[in-house]
């Protein structure tokens, strides 16, 4: 049995997309368990989430007291059903906020496969959702706890039915009911994750794909009556309900606030030229990113086939936008990788050419040398030993991965690229995520002082000590998180209240000196029960956090 017929084989039927979905999961799931919570959208969004099953409200959102009016409610909901089944919201055990990524990622790959499926042989289908799946900008999102990989599962879910249903009207493989409830189930969850992001890029697509082709008749076929009333039902109570609850600021907020300053600027800091998204698109596809100039040119060649056709459209004016939209981040344009994974997979129908094959393996080696030095720079900059020995591994696994796909793809094997290059870059993302960045202590700051606060039995969570604790200088939600919702974020003037209140107090070192003379003003007295040092790469400042507690309820320590 030839290499294609076991592929052909392993992809037939539901067996494709179900492979493509696990090996989405086992690419991310590592980093999902290993990762402390990360700042800042993860912790943001894992707090807000956190907050719905601590007060029962799940209409309104809000990270402690503030409102958090800039993303629907989906992702919270999701976030809110996964800890409530899998976890305890008391535990603060990140993995289970991380759970609707990873579905999301499994989703995304599995609907890929499944899409590509109506027009690619098995083991290609298979081949496309795979290369989703493993991509390395999914396999980074579906380890955090934020909107991303959901989307991207969601948006891939709906293109993959809009496009069977555009394929079974060129004659292709018939397309039922199902599919459109897919369609619309897919565009439904995608509004109340990210807005307009799924409906823009089905828009787009519609557009220009009716234009190309010159007829529209077919999208009389797509269910509006009842599909529209499906999305109006899914989205609609929410929405009527954050509405009157916050007598509509949350659309003024998420409008107004979040949404208009992207079109006009870089908003906080995310500015970039038009062309971010194409040069960074080897490291968003990598490693299939060795076939991605044959995509271009089978793109270019095979434009009048209807699947490849749909492809670009689902590609290209999506990608256009993101690009001239003054706000970027690398995210962004994850809902349109599943275009370039048909494209891709389309590209092995057909033997590549000297060209395409040098240019592609050129692009996979850089990529994997950029991947491979990252690891032992960033051990070396921070200064963590103990993560040397992993970051070489992983250093060495992206090398391998390089060249082994680069010298098969040179070889004219293109597949057997993908499949031993894939493996290789696989397990080096494996270990990047699950032990190199893990065995970073300095970037670990609060997960740390919350380890440290614990240790010194002064923790409110023991049941041990008056709570909430104070924070002064030190604003990350990730400390907020594992503390709990009441942490009070302050100064050093904050700080010694606490102390004077028998409550314990997390210090930033800026802040010492204003809390030891609110501490002489107040006439209080406190022990230093820990300090954690490290880098805040949210801002890349050092930082050092001392823990202290009041000094009569302590056996140990130092007074300051």
């Amino acid at each position: 049995m030839t290499l294609a017929e076991a592929l052909d084989r392993l992809g037939r039927g539901w067996r494709g997309p179900s492979v493509a979905a696990v090996l989405a999961l086992l690419v991310a799931l590592p980093g999902a368990l290993a990762l402390p919570p990360l700042d800042r959208d993860e912790a943001r969004f894992a707090q807000a989430s956190a907050q719905m099953l601590e007060t029962g409200d799940f209409v309104t959102i809000h990270f402690q007291d503030a409102p958090r009016f800039k993303k629907p409610v989906g992702i919270y909901w999701l976030q809110a059903a996964a800890v409530g089944a899998l976890s305890h919201v008391e535990n603060r055990a990140i993995w289970a906020w991380r759970v609707p990524s990873l579905l999301g990622a499994m989703l995304a790959a599995a609907a890929c496969a499944w899409g590509a499926a109506a027009f690619l042989r098995p083991g290609l289908s298979l081949a496309a959702g795979a290369m989703l799946g493993a991509s390395f900008m999914l396999s980074t999102e579906a380890l955090i706890a934020a909107t991303d990989a959901a989307l991207c599962g969601a948006v891939t879910l709906a293109m993959a039915a809009l496009a069977r249903l555009y394929l079974a009207s060129r004659d292709g493989t018939p397309a039922g009911w199902r599919t459109k409830a897919l369609f619309w189930a897919g565009l439904s969850l995608s509004v109340l994750l990210k807005g307009p992001i799924g409906p823009m890029v089905v828009a787009l697509t519609l557009l220009v794909l009716c234009v190309w082709d010159r007829k529209a008749r077919w999208l009389t076929t797509l269910g509006w009556g009842w599909g529209l009333m499906f999305l109006a039902l899914a989205v609609g109570p929410w929405a009527m309900a954050i509405t009157v609850a916050t007598d509509g600021a949350f659309w003024g907020a998420a409008l107004g606030g979040d949404m208009a300053p992207k079109l006009v600027g870089g908003q906080e800091g995310h500015g970039a030229p038009p062309g971010y998204y194409l040069l960074l698109s080897p490291l968003m596809l990598f490693p299939a990113c060795l076939l991605a100039p044959a995509a271009a040119v089978t793109g270019w060649k095979t434009r009048a086939r209807p699947a490849v056709r749909f492809a670009l459209c689902w590609l290209i004016p999506s990608w256009l936008v993101f690009e001239i939209v003054p706000t970027k981040l690398i995210h962004y344009t994850l809902p349109l990788l599943g275009a370039a994974a048909w494209l891709m997979a389309a590209a092995l129908a057909e033997p590549l050419t000297r060209r395409t094959r040098v240019a592609g393996g050129v692009l996979l080696v850089i990529v994997a040398v950029i991947l491979a030095v990252a690891g032992p720079l960033a051990v070396a900059r921070l200064q963590a030993p103990r993560a040397m020995v992993w970051a070489i591994l992983s250093a060495a696994l992206f090398l391998g991965a390089g060249a082994c796909g680069a010298i098969l793809l040179a070889k004219g094997s293109a597949m057997r690229a993908v499949l031993v290059g894939g493996a290789l870059a696989v397990v080096a993302h494996g270990v990047l995520t699950a032990a190199v960045a893990p065995a970073l202590t300095p970037l670990w700051l609060s997960s740390r002082a919350a380890a440290a606060l614990s240790k010194a039995g002064a923790s409110p969570r023991q049941g041990v000590a008056e709570g909430p604790v104070t924070v002064a200088g030190y604003e990350e939600p990730s400390l907020v998180f594992a503390l709990g919702t009441s942490t009070e974020l302050g100064d050093g003037a904050d700080a010694a209240a606490a102390i004077a209140e028998d409550r314990p107090a997390i210090v930033e070192s800026r802040q010492d000196g204003a809390f030891r003379r609110a501490l002489i003003d107040d006439g209080a007295r406190a022990r230093l029960a820990g300090t954690v040092t490290g880098l805040d790469y949210s801002n890349n400042r050092r930082d050092t956090l001392r823990i202290y507690r009041p000094l009569d309820e302590a056996a140990n320590g130092q007074a300051p």
